[in-house]
Parts: structure tokens; sequence; C-alpha cells
């Protein structure tokens, strides 16, 4: 089944900020889920590419490459800028990466630290810090920091479901 690219998605930020909870586990929750759809997956399988697409493993560490983004976005909101930096759309950065030669345990560890250390600093924000806005670059609307937390959330959702889209491809072809 074809799915929608990540760059083609719209979104709606119509929800009340009040759901920033629930936004904030879903962005706790990632590193377990990853982790385990690693579980029990020969590294050849997790390095593996359909045709140039990002592997697996690519796919994990391009989450982990983008932590980087978020956390700035974060000091971004906290000090009030009125758009945020945008992101390289190239991702130039996991293509330099070469997470397939990385040790797959390495990917998420970090994954998981980089996570638990943004999510610990927005357990400690106030409940108004996350009605601020900032202009987001590339949708090119205004975005309150719930709205770019769901936003992130999302992205994490998208390239969870390739990691499983490819398990499925791959376990079907050994």
């Amino acid at each position: 089944m074809p799915r929608i690219k990540w760059t083609d998605r719209h979104f709606d930020f119509n929800f009340p900020v009040d759901l920033y909870p629930e936004v904030i586990e879903r962005l706790r929750g990632t590193p377990a889920r990853l982790e385990d759809l690693f579980k029990l997956v020969p590294d050849a399988v997790l390095s593996q590419r359909e045709m140039e697409r990002w592997s697996i493993k690519e796919n994990a560490g391009h989450l982990l490459d983008l932590e980087s983004l978020v956390s700035q976005r974060l000091d971004q909101y906290l000090a009030g800028v009125p758009a945020l930096h945008a992101a390289d759309m190239t991702n130039r950065k996991t293509f330099e990466a070469s997470h397939n030669d990385a040790a797959t345990g390495s990917i998420l560890l970090e994954f998981r630290a980089t996570r638990k250390a943004l999510v610990e600093r927005l357990d400690n924000l106030e409940p108004p810090d996350f009605s601020r806005v900032a202009l987001h670059p590339r949708l090119n609307v205004p975005m309150r920091l719930v709205d770019m937390l769901f936003f992130q959330a999302e992205h994490d959702d998208y390239h969870l479901a390739r990691i499983s889209e490819l398990l499925r491809l791959f376990r079907r072809l050994s």
C-alpha cells in the first residue's frame, strides 16, 4: 500500500493545548517502541536497503539525528523567537552518518538518552509554555510548542511505520 511522503503531509493543529501531556507521552514512548521493533532482528536485516531507500538502522539513526533540531527548536520557543530554524531537507546528517556501520545498540542507546533528556526538559516546563508560538519554516504556519511536539511525534510514527513495513517486506523475501 503506498504511503504519503512525509513532506507531502498536511497538519491541522486545532486541538487544545491542554493535550500536551499526551503528546509528551508519545515522545517518551518512542525509544521503547523502536527497541521493540529491533528485537531478535539480525543486523544484516537491520542494515538491508530496499532499493536506494534507507535501511531500518538508517531510519532509526535519522530519528536520532533530528533530536538536536527538536532541542534547538525548544530553545527557540523558550527564547520567544518569531520563526523556527529550518530543517535540512536534504537529510545530509543522516546520509553522512553511516548508521549501517554503527553498532545497533549504540544507535538505540543514544536515541533513548537524547529523547530522555528532551522529555525531562518538557516535564519541567509550565503549562503556559506549551502555548508559545513560532512560525514553522517549511509548513509556513504558526505553531504552538505543543503543535511542534505533535509534529515530532507524528514524524517518529512515520519512521516507526516505515521500519515495520521493511520488517514485513524482508520477512516475506526470506
